[in-house]
């Protein structure tokens, strides 16, 4: 089975539909798996989730999708992700509000834990770290879990035995999973790795193999509709500089 891993999507359907006819193209994929932060900064929080219930993708909580239903303070976020919160509250429709408050902030299928953050926070610890990535290795019971949260991709590789491997994947590569590992997709929305093209992996659970793609979008798009929608220019001119 072959799923199509996402994270960090942050409401950029451009992004988000961009990701989509990339991999339909190139990749056939069985299911659409997403890490968390379906909404948060961007202008498009509706069109976003409606076209991953299109997908009936598996889909966890992350904080920005916690704090735009009210499950999370927003005095728990910098000034210009409480604004894009805000705004986000308000653009959400009545059953975009309940499709994300039926999010559970922890799924498991197959081999793989999917969590936002970590297993042991998946709300809010960011894995960027072996010694957080070791320390959270008690905290799910599969072989694998794929994160999101800091906007990276990366594969943590933790072999018993072995020195533990980080690998910071270029586009196309594949990345076979041994031992216990953690897999980043990096961010479709928001990539923050200094390369601004939209970022997602696509997961083959039979060979146990992770490959990692980007994808151009129509950046000035999206930051055209988030003026429309008086959004912070911070969030707006990031995009172009992927940070």
């Amino acid at each position: 089975m072959k799923a199509l891993l996402l994270s960090d999507i942050h409401s950029n359907a451009v992004a988000l539909e961009a990701v989509l006819r990339h991999a339909g193209a190139f990749v056939a994929f069985d299911e659409v798996w997403v890490a968390g932060d379906t909404v948060g900064y961007g202008p498009n929080p509706n069109e976003c989730i409606d076209i991953l219930r299109t997908h009936s993708a598996l889909v966890v909580a992350g904080n920005h999708d916690l704090a735009a239903t009210g499950k999370l303070d927003i005095h728990a976020f910098n000034s210009y992700a409480s604004a894009a919160i805000r705004w986000t509250r308000e653009a959400l429709s009545a059953a975009s509000v309940e499709y994300l408050s039926g999010l559970e902030t922890t799924v498991v299928s197959q081999e793989y834990t999917m969590v936002h953050g970590s297993p042991r926070d998946p709300v809010w610890e960011y894995l960027m770290e072996f010694e957080a990535a070791e320390a959270n290795l008690d905290h799910f019971e599969t072989s694998h879990c794929v994160v999101g949260h800091s906007h990276l991709p990366l594969v943590f590789s933790l072999e018993e035995g072995k020195e533990p491997v980080v690998s910071l994947p270029m586009t196309g590569e594949a990345i076979e999973l041994v031992g216990r590992s953690f897999v980043n997709p990096g961010s479709v929305g928001q990539p923050r790795d200094g390369n601004n093209l939209a970022s997602y992996a696509v997961l083959d659970t039979d060979s146990g193999d992770v490959m990692f793609h980007r994808v151009e979008y129509d950046i000035a798009e999206t930051q055209s509709r988030m003026r429309d929608e008086n959004l912070p220019q911070v969030l707006i001119d990031r995009l172009q500089m992927g940070r």
